[in-house]
């Protein structure tokens, strides 16, 4: 993550102002101590805390010059400078442009894509909007074009195509009735400010969010964002609120989940900064979403199957750890099979070993992810799983070590070897299958 170039404050500031404060789509009673400054006006703080909760940093860069590419299926489209330069970003905006940019996808000169959310961001109140926009303009400008914009093929290029689009899948949720104060603001805040749907809900033919399937998992390029319905088998019906919470906040629940790829940058960029209260209005929200079960179940974690450490001290003690590898390292190296080399224990203590550690604990104060009871290893598609092994991932906070991708080292087989060996031996599968063929049709 880039250094952000906003003045850091230790000061407590107040979010809004109390008649702002009845309405339930604005801000709880908290303190925020990032992004903020005393020199600043309470609107203009406010507005640092919005564009954490609406994870602007994750798509415009830590200093919102952009360039970051979003992987669609059209193509990747480049996000755009959103500094107060006038030249190369939005100091020319007045509030109403600003407005109709975050609600309508309309720009003074030309129709935004959807890869901007403004499908989500549709339903964000007026106060939340001026807030916003007196917040970027305190933000540095950055005098200089992003080294990358986005070149769609003909007809995907035709902006004004976006109008009819916009009629049919605009916006892309609708409010519910008969929710609490409190669900009603986690209601917005995974609607519209953090637009959870966007990478959680699947598409219709005209690649905008499906309605009916909403939250109900689907893939993000070489990722796939799963079910955050409260479904048992399928989504989060057995996570409890606190657990919801404790994962937005640290992108990770012990032997259950770990942040990675997109969901690792919402945490990073977002979710980890929000306060209690909104999390907590997040958690209360997901927990009565509409129940939809999708076929990519998660098998009930089975403590009884999972491994031991090898020893109380081996997950923070670096030569322990590096001393039992080479132990089981010697072990199959000294095995009179000839294959023993290429067997699934080898390959992953050979490829994995070394970071997620021999029992698969690894080293979690060294920011090594332990890997034991994860739910993408024990889902019953092994999707997740080895699109990990092949590209990698990104943990959700900036000290976390990146896993490289193994793609180009390991053949299919071998990555197929690896996700059955991990499955049965860290997630307390009984069985699993995974074969080449399997590995070949999900990278491709």
């Amino acid at each position: 993550m880039k250094p952000i170039p906003i003045i850091l404050s230790a000061f407590a500031l107040s979010m809004a102002s109390s008649a702002v404060m009845a309405d339930v789509t604005s801000p709880p009673h908290a303190t925020i101590l990032l992004n903020v400054s005393p020199a600043n006006s309470d609107l203009t703080n406010r507005g640092a805390y919005i564009a954490r909760a609406a994870d602007c940093m994750a798509c415009h860069r830590e200093d919102y010059s952009g360039g970051v590419a979003i992987e669609t299926p059209i193509g990747n489209i480049y996000s755009t400078n959103i500094t107060p330069s006038t030249r190369y970003g939005i100091g020319n905006y007045t509030e109403s442009d600003f407005k109709k940019a975050l609600k309508k996808g309309r720009a003074p000169t030309h129709q935004l894509y959807p890869a901007m959310p403004y499908p989500s961001y549709h339903d964000i109140n007026d106060g939340d909007i001026s807030a916003l926009f007196a917040y970027f303009q305190t933000v540095p400008p950055v005098e200089m074009a992003p080294d990358k914009t986005t070149h769609l093929p003909f007809p995907l290029n035709i902006r004004t195509l976006m109008l009819a689009w916009n009629v049919i899948n605009v916006p892309s949720t609708e409010n519910r009735s008969g929710l609490a104060q409190m669900q009603q603001r986690g209601e917005y805040l995974v609607n519209n400010l953090e637009h959870c749907g966007t990478c959680h809900t699947p598409r219709n033919l005209t690649q905008g969010l499906d309605k009916d399937k909403y939250l109900s998992g689907a893939p993000l390029g070489k990722w796939y964002a799963p079910n955050i319905t409260p479904d048992n088998d399928s989504g989060i019906g057995r996570w409890s609120e606190q657990d919801i919470v404790t994962y937005l906040r640290t992108g990770m629940l012990h032997q259950r989940a770990y942040a990675g790829g997109p969901m690792a940058e919402a945490v990073a960029h977002s979710t980890r900064y929000l306060s209690d209260e909104d999390l907590s209005a997040m958690a209360s929200y997901l927990k009565v979403v509409p129940i939809i079960k999708t076929d990519d179940n998660v098998s009930p974690i089975d403590t009884a199957r999972l491994p031991r450490p090898v020893s109380s001290s081996i997950t923070y003690n670096l030569i322990e750890q590096k001393d039992h590898l080479a132990q089981a390292k010697t072990s199959i190296n000294g095995e009179t099979n000839n294959n023993a080399s290429n067997s699934p224990k080898a390959l992953y203590l050979a490829n994995c070993g070394s970071c997620h550690g021999v029992d698969g604990y690894a080293q979690p104060d060294a920011r090594y992810a332990s890997i034991v009871g994860l739910s993408s290893i024990r889902r019953e598609k092994p999707d997740a799983l080895i699109n990990v092994i092949a590209y990698g991932a990104k943990g959700a906070l900036n000290t976390a070590p990146k896993m490289p991708g193994f793609e180009k080292e390991l053949t299919h087989a071998q990555i197929a070897s690896i996700s059955n060996y991990v499955r049965v031996t860290f997630g307390g599968l009984p069985s699993s299958d995974v074969s080449a063929a399997d590995v070949k049709r999900i990278l491709k």
